[in-house]
């Protein structure tokens, strides 16, 4: 048993949203009991104490869209690339990247995901993985470099057909095995959807057979919608069909599939995601940095559509991806207020209610029978705190790197920013070094 204490709670619990002096109990993979430090401490004396020093102790954060082979990427330039738009970034950048790939890169770029996932209070990642330089047992790399780092996983492997018939039959069979595996294994912190490219590069046949095995086996398909115009235009031309209307006809939405970013979807599509209770996932650091535009997050949350956060790929640090998410909407609306509702639900609470339809059990949340996933960050507010204020305290005062302390299902993976379960400094240095032969294999060193 381990007490959290001594530190401000937030509990997003909306029946004690706020302890000033608390404390929270954690028994094995679940929170026994939240209160204030001095009862829990005087209850459970034998228990093992971390102390907050003061700062603040949350649920843990949820990421509902990563790319973990992306983390290559960072500081890598290759010849020629020069991109004049998405489809250029997409075929010159990570389409480069993901077919030089190989199961040792995947693994390394795992571990050093993971170990920032965990500096940033990131406990539970939805990732989407490409490597067509090595698909067969690429999400076993991944699943052994969480494993490893005591994080939970939601793992897919994105099925297209932009590299022919016989890569996307071997990327559908990827995405079998590892549903049956995890069925089988039974892991808590490990689940397996259908991954899937998008639109434009996904025949019908392929669609239908993903689609179809994803019924098979009780999952939902993870697939990015409309992200660029060019997305669009494809499928009004091949098909005659907008995008939504489309992956509907297929089979693939349901209250089970992520369609990640929507961007470019009029009213009517936004309502057959509603009708559907598919789950959509915003990424406003990336739709910047790809110059392909701002989703309508009001209109959608207006909508009631279960719309979560991500970062694809960009950053693991959730609070950064909160920042910039307030910010877009303001800018690209003109109305001040844009975002200060919706962003916080999204992160705080509907990432939570996305992922608990893969794991259980209760997920982003501070109270008795949930998971024990739970962060400590080391703020300290020069203004008032209270339970009416707690967004505009962390989207203004903390950041990822704020998190001194880190647990995931009741184990602690960092405390006081030091690791528990990995060696740091080796998993850097092993990152490095593979970096670093992927570049000569991209560039043809």
């Amino acid at each position: 048993m381990i007490i959290i204490g001594n530190g401000r709670v937030v509990t997003r619990d909306e029946k004690k949203p706020y302890i000033e002096s608390g404390a929270v109990v954690c028994d094995g993979e679940k929170i026994k009991e939240v209160g204030t430090s001095q009862d829990i401490r005087k209850k459970y004396p034998s228990a093992e104490f971390i102390d907050a020093a003061g700062g603040v102790i949350m649920p843990a954060f949820i990421n509902m869209h990563e790319h973990i082979y992306s983390a290559f990427a960072r500081g890598l330039s290759i010849n020629g690339y020069d991109p004049k738009g998405f489809l250029d970034i997409l075929d010159g950048l990570w389409w480069k990247i993901d077919r030089m790939l190989n199961l040792q890169d995947v693994y390394r770029s795992a571990q050093a995901t993971c170990l920032d996932c965990i500096k940033n209070g990131v406990t539970t990642v939805f990732d989407h993985h490409a490597g067509f330089g090595a698909i067969e047992g690429s999400l076993s790399e991944i699943s052994r470099a969480a494993g490893e780092s005591g994080i939970r996983t939601c793992l897919c492997y994105e099925v297209s057909d932009r590299d022919g018939s016989e890569k996307a039959a071997l990327s559908i069979e990827e995405n079998e095995n590892f549903i049956k595996y995890c069925k089988e294994a039974k892991d808590p912190l490990l689940a397996g959807m259908m991954g899937m490219h998008a639109s434009f590069t996904l025949s019908d046949e392929t669609l239908e057979r993903c689609s179809g095995l994803a019924a098979d086996y009780g999952v939902g398909c993870h697939i990015h919608v409309a992200e660029g115009l060019a997305d669009v235009t494809d499928c009004l031309s091949k098909y005659g069909k907008k995008i939504v209307n489309r992956l509907y006809d297929a089979g693939i939405l349901g209250p089970l599939t992520l369609a990640v970013h929507c961007l470019h979807v009029d009213n009517e599509e936004l309502d057959i995601i509603k009708t559907t209770d598919t789950m959509v996932v915003h990424n406003p650091e990336s739709n910047m940095g790809n110059a392909v535009g701002c989703s309508d997050v009001p209109g959608m949350y207006a909508k009631k559509i279960l719309l979560g956060l991500g970062t694809d790929g960009y950053t693991n640090d959730m609070l950064e991806s909160y920042k910039v998410g307030n910010l877009i909407h303001k800018h690209y609306t003109g109305n001040p207020n844009a975002g200060w509702e919706e962003l916080p639900a999204m992160l705080f609470r509907n990432n939570a209610v996305m992922a608990n339809r893969y794991f259980k059990p209760t997920l982003g949340i501070l109270k008795a029978g949930a998971a024990a996933d739970v962060i400590v960050t080391d703020y300290h507010p020069l203004t008032p705190m209270n339970g009416s204020n707690i967004n505009s305290h962390v989207l203004f005062g903390m950041n990822g790197r704020s998190v001194v302390t880190t647990m995931c299902a009741g184990k602690v993976l960092m405390k006081d920013r030091v690791f528990t379960e990995l060696d740091e400094e080796s998993i850097m240095a092993k990152s490095r070094e593979q970096a670093a032969g992927l570049w000569k294999r991209i560039n043809g060193d």
